[in-house]
């Protein structure tokens, strides 16, 4: 079963001082069009990782037990990017479910639409 969080979820860790990485995979054209704004997020495509592997992510997200949430723009490709982390030992990772599309609708539009 793949681990989750909902949007909502999302929304409340991001009012927390918790420390987490948000990873956003999204390619970089599609920051222009929706992006929320945290100094806990993250972006690297799911294209860089699919090239260079584990040596793309960010030092925040390196360490195995980071406490890691997985965005996209629908949930589509953070589920898989979830799922190959987790299968590289990654203990404490999460898909955010419904991406940042989920988001935006839900909890603020102002991150925008595409």
């Amino acid at each position: 079963m793949l681990p989750e969080i909902t949007v909502t979820d999302l929304a409340n860790k991001l009012k927390s001082d918790e420390q987490f990485v948000l990873l956003d995979v999204r390619e970089l054209h599609e920051l222009s069009h929706a992006k929320i704004t945290d100094s806990r997020l993250e972006v690297t495509p799911m294209s860089r990782l699919a090239r260079q592997g584990v040596e793309a992510l960010p030092e925040s997200a390196r360490p195995q037990d980071a406490e890691v949430y997985v965005m996209c723009h629908h949930g589509n490709r953070s589920a898989d990017v979830t799922r190959w982390l987790a299968a590289q030992g990654w203990t404490n990772v999460f898909n955010v479910r419904g991406g940042i599309d989920a988001y935006a609708h839900e909890i603020d539009e102002t991150v925008g639409f595409y």
